[in-house]
């Protein structure tokens, strides 16, 4: 069996932002079944503090996947020509464990992540939701601009980074990009007041949106901030909101949106109201009333990796983009 090799432009070109949505839906859907694995992610952060090494395995019964993603975590490459995300994704034989697929985990990070959202975004938000505020202006805010736009009809778009050359760039580059108007706010603030869509998609590991400035009927995608000690929302922002999360195993290790203001004594684990998985399935209830705030939690998991990568292999093989290897231990 050949091993596919599949480069970051490669991955771009083949995973289109509604491809991927469908995807990630039927693979948060299926582990809501029970159908699969998705052990919590395993982490070695560097001595010197620069960044991390994460290691997140998982399988999947339909379709049959086994594999896993090894990612390295360096903040240090924001603003520079690299990506702080970087890795692969590989995939292997279930049958046999043999190597099947080793592809770049960058783009199919920034990519699934977004579609998590947008995903997240279709379940819950209004109907006519279409304000949009990015916290963020880096790939994922381009990435989770595209799964809006997927999900909902946008009238209006604001961006706000700390560093006004970066949303400045970022809002000239995708208003050509998609042919509409992208505004960039000198503050957080400015971005999100009025929005009925918001985005949080920063490395910062403290607040960048207060729960006061949401609108009523608000939705929140907040996926930025995946540490136990790191959080991009403050506890009011939380603690308004109706919470789904991708895992829930995996947000109440992970995701100090929920814990810090859970430490704080401001809500408990109740407060979570279920899987996005589980709303898909009609198993636990979405948006309830027009004025209510919704918020998707979104760690990332490996089983909407693997759901990419399995695509991904197959359309690969296909249409003949890659390069195909010999790998895996055969006895002579």
């Amino acid at each position: 069996m050949s091993t596919l090799i599949l480069t970051q432009p490669e991955i771009r070109a083949l995973l289109p932002m509604q491809k991927c949505m469908e995807l990630v839906a039927d693979a948060l859907a299926s582990l809501a079944r029970g159908e699969g694995q998705n052990p919590l992610r395993r982490g070695m952060r560097l001595e010197d503090g620069r960044g991390l090494l994460g290691m997140m395995p998982g399988c999947t019964h339909s379709p049959a996947t086994l594999g896993l993603k090894v990612v390295t975590v360096f903040p240090g490459n924001h603003g520079s020509e690299w990506d702080a995300h970087q890795g692969v994704v590989m995939l292997f034989d279930p049958e046999h464990g043999v190597p099947r697929a080793i592809l770049d985990a960058s783009e199919i990070t920034a990519i699934r992540t977004a579609a998590a959202s947008g995903v997240a975004t279709r379940a819950l938000a209004r109907d006519d939701a279409g304000d949009l505020a990015l916290l963020g202006a880096g790939v994922q805010a381009r990435t989770h601009l595209e799964a809006m736009l997927a999900a909902r009809p946008l009238r209006r778009v604001r961006v706000y980074s700390p560093r006004a050359e970066s949303r400045a760039a970022f809002a000239a580059r995708e208003s050509e990009r998609h042919g509409l108007r992208v505004e960039a706010m000198a503050s957080a603030r400015a971005a999100v007041e009025g929005a009925d869509l918001v985005c949080t998609v920063t490395s910062s590991r403290e607040p960048v949106l207060e729960g006061r400035w949401l609108a009523p009927g608000c939705h929140v995608n907040a996926a930025g901030a995946c540490l136990p000690a790191a959080r991009e929302l403050d506890t009011e922002a939380v603690r308004r909101a109706r919470v789904f999360v991708d895992r829930r195993e995996s947000a109440l290790a992970e995701a100090g949106d929920l814990l810090i203001p859970m430490k704080e004594g401001a809500f408990g684990e109740a407060h979570i109201q279920g899987e996005l998985g589980e709303v898909l399935l009609g198993k636990v209830p979405g948006r309830r009333t027009r004025d209510e705030l919704t918020l998707f939690e979104s760690l990332g998991i490996a089983v909407e990796d693997l759901a990419a990568a399995h695509y991904l292999d197959r359309v690969g093989r296909e249409r003949g983009v890659g390069v195909l290897v010999e790998l895996g231990g055969r006895r002579e």
